[in-house]
């Protein structure tokens, strides 16, 4: 049997069998998975470490399934103060992603929970089943005052369990009722299945919807960002959107440098084909855990630009492979950087895209009255 040895913080050693811990011995295990391996995450006391015993595997090790937690939050709009993001609130109806996309920025967040950012991250997620309850509790609070909420900020909200689970169609009901401003931040098809809550918000100036694509290569999104829907669905579902009369951004996040990034000015140019009418990009962020799953993600499905991507993100992010600077960190700095963006600032005048992007609405905001609450008299 292949083993794994480690040895965590509090200088203990520890031998596991490989089933529990990692895959990349078997490749077969993660077909449809973005990561290539499942490392402790970083507040763990023991690190686990895959090793070749060389005696083999007696068996065929079974793949990673999809396993799916209920989580009882006390709240679900999360606060921020960042200067980066447009909205200071977020709601994320679930915890990891079953997209598997490796470049992923929220992955390190799993490490919260015991759990690996690696296929833990795509494998064993967290649902919050009660999050419409709990939102309309928290916009009935007399003290709260409405701004645009973002949905789906850290993880994806129409990611593929949406479609049993419907948290997102629950949270965007509640918002309705409320008449209160969202944005909706996906790159699924998925989403077109709500148009009929979408839309009539959106006339309100109340609703906007997000859709990222990252590349227009079925081939490199199939291993980038395994169970997410084509970019040809994704074009589609601008196209759908844009029809029934709501806004849509097309966001390329992230632009990696070497990699996609020569694909901009076309995707921007089949977006506002089908309809999209605002856009935005993001740079590679490779925080914590991300940074060594990505290269390994390289070296695996790219080797031959490995060096030259990993150049150019350090020359874009101060020598380093990762700067969390506000203000910085969204587009980078330095002479690539500042190509990029005069780049995006050219295709935009061309094709027609604003330079700010349009605000919602917040002044049609109706208070939810709980079950037993009071009406107001006015």
């Amino acid at each position: 049997m292949s083993f794994v040895a480690g040895q965590g913080k509090t200088g203990r050693k520890a031998s596991l069998p490989l089933a529990e811990l990692s895959a990349s011995g078997d490749r077969g295990r993660m077909r449809g998975r973005g990561a290539l391996t499942n490392r402790s995450g970083r507040h763990e006391s023991i690190a686990r470490e895959e090793i070749d015993d060389g005696w083999g595997d007696p068996e065929p090790l079974p793949p990673f399934r999809t396993q799916v937690t209920v989580e009882q939050p006390r709240r679900v709009i999360t606060r921020n103060a960042s200067p980066d993001i447009a909205f200071d609130r977020s709601v994320n109806p679930y915890r990891g992603c079953e997209h598997g996309c490796v470049y992923c920025f929220a992955r390190p967040t799993h490490a919260n929970m015991g759990l690996s950012p690696g296929l833990d991250f795509e494998t064993r997620l967290f649902a919050k089943a009660d999050a419409a309850e709990l939102l309309e509790r928290e916009l009935a609070n007399p003290r709260y005052e409405p701004a645009p909420i973002a949905l789906g900020t850290n993880t994806d909200p129409y990611q593929p369990i949406e479609r049993e689970r419907r948290i997102t169609r629950g949270l965007i009901e509640v918002l309705a009722r409320a008449r209160h401003p969202f944005v909706i931040v996906t790159k699924s098809a998925l989403v077109v299945r709500d148009i009929d809550l979408i839309a009539p918000m959106a006339a309100q100036g109340l609703a906007k919807v997000a859709v990222s694509v990252t590349t227009l290569d079925p081939l490199l999104a199939r291993t980038m960002e395994p169970r997410a829907p084509t970019p040809a669905r994704r074009i589609e579902a601008i196209g759908r959107l844009a029809q029934a009369g709501i806004t849509v951004t097309v966001l390329m996040a992230p632009l990696i440098p070497g990699l996609n990034d020569h694909e901009m000015e076309l995707i921007m140019e089949r977006a506002h084909g089908a309809g999209a009418r605002e856009a935005g990009y993001v740079v590679l962020r490779l925080p914590l855990e991300v940074r060594d799953l990505f290269q390994e993600w390289l070296a695996e499905h790219h080797p031959a630009k490995l060096r030259r991507v990993m150049a150019l993100v350090r020359g874009m992010r101060g020598g380093k492979d990762y700067d969390a600077t506000w203000g910085e960190r969204q587009t980078g700095t330095g002479p690539y950087a500042t190509l990029t963006a005069r780049r995006f600032e050219a295709a935009s005048a061309r094709l027609g895209y604003p330079a700010r992007r349009s605000k919602l609405r917040t002044d049609l905001f109706e208070r939810p009255v709980l079950r037993g609450g009071q009406l107001a008299l006015l």
